[in-house]
């Protein structure tokens, strides 16, 4: 017998290697996962080629390319995997978004409060699948400083506006040290992002890392210090539950969906001062700080590769009946 063909995935990313953002690195990681099931087409765009599936980052950005498998291809299964932005502004106002929301079979979400934000009658096509961050070993912290990471382009839906303000209100003589990697997508906000490093001893701007790098800055940090004012489900946050580090981050539905309601480490959207109050207590208390250690440990299991790759892996399910 002729040994069946496998399955051809189009896989449409709005961004690409060079952004070394977020949206790049989940379109990769699927691809990798797909890779033993399907042959995989790795893409920004759909360009008509042959394909009997669309996966689609970006219900926005990608929405061509959804509005053009959807019409070639109306019985095939087309997925559209819903960003921060998607779930968090576009498909509220939209048309291109909400149009996509329509046109997919299946919507995935990344964190477990995406799906209620979805109009009622679109939740039941929505599948959980939470990203995923291979675990390392615990980094070895430096005794004399309380160093904490800031990990995320400066773009507004990152609120870097926020760790500068934390900055400023840190004691003079503290021995916390503010680690931001992340390159400025606004160049307005570079400019703010050099004059905070000019005006506090505490503060670092490390521009963009690659991601490997990044990984090990979270590794070796006491916190990672998140302020997002929208995220479909953070990937600074899982590598750094899954590195061991634990997470002080805004109370958006992005956070609260990878590490849970009853997680301690949340401060209040842009709220500066409650975000500082909670830094100066872990730094200075190692209670709360082990606590959020063994809460962010608890997290981690959710977000093991293995795990992540079984249920993308699923999505193809309705090619191999």
């Amino acid at each position: 017998m002729p040994r069946p063909t496998r399955p051809r995935v189009a896989l449409v990313t709005p961004y690409g290697a060079r952004t070394n953002n977020g949206n790049w690195h989940t379109a990769a990681r699927w691809a990798r996962f797909l890779a033993p099931l399907a042959q995989v087409q790795l893409c920004t765009r759909w360009d008509g080629g042959a394909a009997d599936t669309l996966i689609a980052l970006h219900a926005r950005r990608s929405a061509d390319s959804i509005a053009a498998f959807a019409a070639a291809h109306p019985q095939q299964p087309l997925i559209v995997v819903l960003t921060g932005t998607d779930v968090y502004r576009d498909i509220d106002r939209d048309p291109a978004a909400q149009r996509s929301l329509q046109q997919a079979t299946t919507l995935v979400a990344l964190n477990a409060l995406a799906p209620q934000r979805l109009p009622p009658p679109l939740r039941a096509k929505a599948v959980l699948i939470p990203q995923s961050a291979r675990a390392l070993a615990p980094g070895r912290k430096v005794q004399r400083y309380f160093d904490v990471a800031i990990v995320g382009h400066l773009r507004p839906e990152k609120n870097p506006q926020l760790v500068w303000r934390v900055a400023a209100q840190l004691p003079a003589d503290t021995h916390i040290r503010l680690w931001h990697a992340g390159a400025a997508l606004d160049a307005a906000l570079g400019r703010q992002a050099r004059a905070a490093a000019r005006a506090q001893p505490h503060y670092r701007w490390l521009g963009n890392l690659p991601r490997a790098q990044a990984r090990q800055l979270m590794r070796r940090c006491h916190l990672l210090l998140h302020p997002s004012h929208m995220e479909g489900g953070a990937q600074a946050v899982i590598e750094a539950v899954t590195a061991h580090t634990p997470v002080l981050a805004s109370r958006i539905d992005g956070n609260v969906g990878l590490l849970g309601a009853g997680y301690g480490g949340y401060f209040a959207p842009d709220d500066a001062d409650q975000a500082t109050a909670l830094l100066l207590a872990a730094a200075h208390a190692p209670r709360l700080l082990a606590r959020l250690a063994r809460q962010c440990r608890q997290a981690a299991r959710e977000f093991s590769p293995a795990r992540e790759a079984a249920r993308v892996r699923a999505l193809l399910a309705p090619l191999r009946r």
